[in-house]
């Protein structure tokens, strides 16, 4: 029987009694220890709102300590079944990816993740070895308190770090190597700390990291090991997730949880986070400091300048009546942080403020600015913006209004500006006088300069009180600020390794002052004094030595190397987008936004002589980069009435006009009286800089007497306009119940190719459009860099030069130099031309825009009759002196349009029909061509891509879409397309795309696997239909064209992506 019964009940088995009884003591005691906190309030009278505070806090804990585990288990999940899951999640759904995408930008490295893996467990012996053996003992001599403190445990658990991708940088600097590392933690460490003398203890256990790590190999040397350090650091904050364990477990209180994550993530920062850096040494006589903290990459200066169309946020009567806001905006970029004033009550604030931020690390570091409405208790938020700042260094000036994310509205105007830094201080004193234009809200000056302080070492400081060794810390001081190096303790011959930075607004009048202090800050060891202006003198604006430290030891003395760099904006960058609100209509490029109070005066005085002038102007390699987006608005269909009448009861009409807003520019058709179905027939011009991110934006309203009913938008993507470069096709309005708008889009092509203008002028002539614009045949750029040997003013003074160059009824005017005879601009315009035969370019100088200094008046003929469209050398000067001259660069670009016309050889139609039609577009409505001229007997065409994967050993079947489908009914067609591979006697390879609702030209983009050999892949055929959705008692005819494909005709191993075409009935 005893037997009997260990077997029935096994735990009873291996639970002898004694272990039982304690079981049964220590739950008893938890249910005593609940209920004693009710008891003790009753007790002593406590209200009982003091026990259920008590509960809340509790119930709050549990439920984030909770929160925390699931998350752990979650990312542990999907880190070991990340294939499983994309493979499920992603690849198998039905808006499948085709089969060449790749994202060769990120790398994977599984087999460093393997590394990783194998290597873990060593790596966790050598971490318990560092904790126990090393962090152990110097946490317990650093506190009496902490004398009992030991490492109860250390296990990191099986979860290794994973690298997700890697992405190499190689085209900045060919003496380093940088990578990027998407790393990813989700662990099980487990690591208990005891300090027996309090009977404390505490722990963690789980850890969550995620984060863009970037690894720098520099310098590369020609010896082993190759690379001289490694530097590491994050460029943003890491994501960090923490489960605590013991005593910590009163950190996953709520509000605890989220203070204490934010203390740890400071710390991390202080060591591992831009511009902070871990450098490992891997070679001697490095310096270890310029490692840890390089040169920065350059300045931005930031301009906030205004937003508009913000959300209110302070409502009156509890929301019914929309109120206001009073906006304030946070910038960030890395640690660098500002704040700007608020403005009361004001949906469309103007902040006029100006910031300048440090640049380590680009590609790489964003700028964000969030918007906030301020509040007596919590602020609301208002929208976020993020702006890559490799594209402000690309691009020198950006000048544009950005949308704010996470918001129904709002948008902000920003001026970002690239600052160059220059080792030569040629330019120190243009710069200065520059930055005595800039007027801002901020209490900063603009700065000239950046200055660099790399704190190495001193030597022989003098010793404290009782011949004891100090324990140095230097304190470095510009002007007001004043920054603190780490503290050296216990030496007179102390290594920091540390380095500052400083802007600087004057080098000539400002100086470094360096206190060398005991850690008590009380006692100073010595003091250094360094003006400024002793760098100026020196090559490279730099001084790296040893200096004499005063009010110390006659052998002290500190190693500090000290760089200086001017922060320089190239007269010849433009805002790479016109700003919304110019100054004036005659404002070019570079006027935009506050660019008025940004007048930089040029570098006048400086006249050479006629030797040594340059024969040819050298501009920026982004001169006449620009391209030409032309917008044809066509017409709409289906669009809301809005004209209702008595109170809605009878529908009436809309009077609808459409706003485009691209880059800044906003152009407004003419409004079409009672119309739902409005032709508009208008054409836009607008020169773009091919800038990432750049959006289209299109809005329709319905005019009215008091406000504009709102009719719909759609955004599009200049990046797609570009990559199709024509784009003729129906855009869905958005947030409407119906209607969609026709549009042409196209970017044109830039040439030189001169037997292309006559046919593209032919072309333009036949062209008429509503709003009367005749479109442009090419776009010219002119680069104005200086003149020489003008004539003085009627007072016998050098004139102060200005440029103004007009073309027809467009006009440009560059900056007024300072007095000079001879002045330099470097300022580049573009102006659309319609017929470059006919046109004449008109360049004329004055004095501050009054008395005639000369012009230059250049047909445009000139231009054409140069092989290259370019003519690049100096113009004399009408109604000047006979030496005096300007230097331009003026080059013509023809723009080559898609739909210029072509002839047809026989015939006296003048049907135009497009020069080039990719395969890719989805060509609608084209009046003119059709793309089943070719097959008169064709229902439309399919794309498909067929192909057999050899690794998975299966074949494969995308459908892409269908164009020129016939009509099923009045509303188009209902169309989805469904296969099957022959022979098929039980149907097991039917498939079917999903329907796509009233579209003749649909795109489906699905994937369809089949797991058949190489072999029998190539026995099959294809039978494909292309069928209207219909209902079951419809008339409507079904089948819209059919399609029959033997595979052994198709090269399944490489793949093969066409277009085929459909018919009534299978041949």
């Amino acid at each position: 029987m005893p037997s009997v019964d260990a077997t029935a009940d096994p735990a009873v088995a291996r639970h002898p009694p004694g272990e039982r009884a304690a079981g049964v003591l220590w739950s008893f005691g938890k249910c005593l220890g609940a209920l004693l906190p009710v008891y003790l309030a009753g007790y002593y009278g406590f209200s009982i709102s003091v026990v259920l505070f008590g509960l809340m806090i509790y119930m709050g804990w549990k439920h984030s300590r909770l929160e925390k585990v699931m998350k752990l288990k979650s990312a542990m999940y999907l880190l070991e079944n990340e294939q499983e899951f994309t493979t499920a999640k992603v690849f198998r759904s039905k808006r499948d990816l085709p089969p060449w995408v790749n994202f060769p930008d990120v790398e994977k490295v599984e087999w460093l993740n393997k590394i990783l893996q194998q290597a873990w467990p060593f790596i966790g012996q050598y971490l318990e070895k560092l904790l126990v053996e090393t962090i152990a003992p110097a946490i317990r001599a650093s506190s009496i308190h902490l004398q009992t403190l030991s490492f109860t445990k250390v296990n990191i658990g099986d979860k290794a770090l994973k690298v997700v991708g890697v992405k190499a940088h190689t085209e900045h600097d060919k003496r380093q190597v940088m990578l990027d590392l998407y790393v990813s933690y989700a662990g099980d460490v487990e690591i208990n700390v005891e300090i027996k003398k309090y009977f404390c203890k505490a722990g963690v256990k789980g850890v969550q990291l995620h984060g863009k790590l970037r690894v720098i190999l520099e310098p590369l040397i020609g010896d082993v090991p190759l690379v001289g350090a490694i530097t590491m650091f994050f460029i943003r904050r890491p994501k960090l997730d923490i489960n605590w364990t013991g005593l910590t477990n009163l950190l996953d209180i709520p509000g605890l949880n989220a203070m204490s994550d934010t203390m740890i993530m400071d710390a991390i920062a202080t060591h591992l986070v831009l511009p902070n850096r871990l450098t490992v040494p891997l070679v001697a006589n490095l310096h270890v400091a310029q490692l840890r903290s390089p040169l920065p990459r350059g300045v931005v200066r930031i301009h906030l300048l205004e937003a508009e169309n913000l959300t209110a946020k302070d409502t009156v009567i509890k929301g019914l009546i929309d109120g206001k806001s009073d906006p304030y905006a946070v910038l960030r970029v890395g640690t660098q942080i500002f704040t700007s004033h608020h403005v009361d009550s004001n949906l469309n604030p103007q902040w006029r403020e100006m910031y300048e931020v440090i640049v380590h690390e680009v590609p790489g570091q964003e700028l964000e600015v969030e918007v906030f409405d301020k509040d007596p208790d919590q602020d609301d938020f208002l929208g976020r913006v993020k702006v890559d700042l490799d594209i402000v260094k690309k691009a020198r000036v950006v000048d544009d209004w950005f949308n704010l994310r996470d918001v129904p509205s709002g948008s902000v105007h920003l001026r970002l500006e690239w600052l160059s830094l220059l080792s030569s201080a040629d330019r120190l004193s243009e710069v200065i006088q520059k930055n005595q234009n800039l007027t801002n809200k901020t209490a900063d000056p603009p700065s000239a300069a950046i200055l660099a302080v790399y704190l190495d070492q001193a030597h022989a400081l003098p010793m404290r009180k009782g011949n004891k060794d100090p324990s140095p810390v230097v304190q470095i001081s510009v002007q007001d600020a004043t920054k603190e190096s780490k503290t050296c303790y216990g030496t007179n011959s102390p290594v920091w390794e540390d380095a500052f930075t400083f802007f600087i607004q004057d080098p000539r009048k400002q100086e470094i002052d360096i206190q060398v202090k005991d850690d008590d800050r009380a006692f100073s060891l010595g003091s250094l004094t360094i003006p400024l202006s002793r760098l100026l003198s020196t090559p490279e604006l730099t001084m790296d030595q040893w200096f004499q430290l005063e009010n110390s030891g006659s052998a002290s003395r500190i190693f500090i190397k000290i760089v200086l760099r001017v922060l320089w904006l190239n007269d010849e960058a433009t805002p790479t987008t016109p700003s919304p609100r110019p100054s004036s209509s005659g404002s070019g490029p570079g006027h935009g936004g506050i660019t008025s109070e940004l007048n930089p005066m040029g570098p006048g005085g400086l006249a050479k002589p006629q030797p040594a002038r340059p024969q040819h102007t050298t501009p920026d390699p982004e001169f006449a980069t620009e391209g030409v987006l032309r917008i044809h608005l066509i017409e709409a269909q289906n669009l809301i009435a809005k004209d209702n009448f008595m109170g809605g009861m009878v529908k009436g009409k809309s009077d609808p006009y459409v706003k485009i807003r691209v880059a800044g520019i906003t152009f407004r058709s003419h409004t079409i009286k009672e119309n739902l179905n409005p032709v508009w027939n208008e054409l836009y011009e607008v020169i773009l800089t091919q800038l990432p991110g750049q959006e289209i934006q299109f809005e329709l309203f319905d005019k009215d007497i008091d406000q504009d009913d709102f009719l719909g938008r759609f955004k599009l993507s200049l990046r797609d306009i570009i990559s199709a470069q024509c784009i003729d096709t129906w855009y869905t309005l958005n947030d409407v119940k119906s209607g969609r708008v026709h549009l042409v889009l196209e970017w044109l092509p830039r040439v030189s190719d001169l037997p292309r203008l006559e046919q593209i002028l032919q072309y333009q002539v036949q062209q008429t459009y509503q709003n009367k614009v005749v479109p442009s045949s090419a776009v010219l750029f002119v680069y104005v860099e200086r003149a020489h040997g003008l004539p003085l003013k009627k007072s016998g003074k050098e004139p102060k030069v200005g440029v103004e160059i007009a073309l027809k009824n467009v006009s440009h005017r560059t900056k007024i130099c300072e007095r000079s005879t001879s002045p330099r601009w470097d300022e580049a315009f573009h102006f659309l031309v319609r017929d470059p035969r006919d046109e004449t370019l008109i360049v004329k100088l004055s004095h501050s825009w009054g008395q005639a200094l000369g012009s230059v008046t250049l047909p445009l003929r000139e231009v054409l009759a140069d092989p290259g469209l370019v003519l690049d050398h100096w113009f004399s000067l009408d109604g000047a002196l006979p030496e005096s001259q300007i230097l331009l660069r003026v080059t013509l670009k023809i723009l080559d349009t898609q739909l210029a016309v072509c002839r047809r050889p026989q015939g006296d139609d003048d049907e135009v029909i497009p020069r080039w039609v990719p395969s890719h577009l989805d060509i609608r409505n084209r009046s003119g061509f059709s793309i089943t001229a070719d097959n008169a007997g064709a229902q439309g065409q399919v794309k498909l891509t067929i192909g057999y994967s050899m690794e998975e050993s299966r074949l494969f079947i995308t459908v892409h879409a269908c164009r020129g489908l016939t009509a099923c009914s009045k509303d188009g067609a209902d169309p989805y397309v469904t296969f099957i591979l022959l022979p098929d006697k039980k149907a097991t390879t039917k498939r079917r795309t999903a329907t796509k609702k009233r579209d003749l030209n649909p795109e489906f983009n699905e994937r369809f696997d089949f797991d058949f050999s190489l072999e029998e892949s190539t026995q099959r055929r294809l039978d494909l239909s292309v069928k209207h959705s219909v209902s079951f008692m419809s008339r409507e005819k079904e089948l819209i064209g059919k399609l029959q494909l033997d595979l052994d005709q198709i090269d399944l191993k490489t793949g093969v992506t066409q277009w085929y075409d459909l018919v009534a009935e299978a041949n």
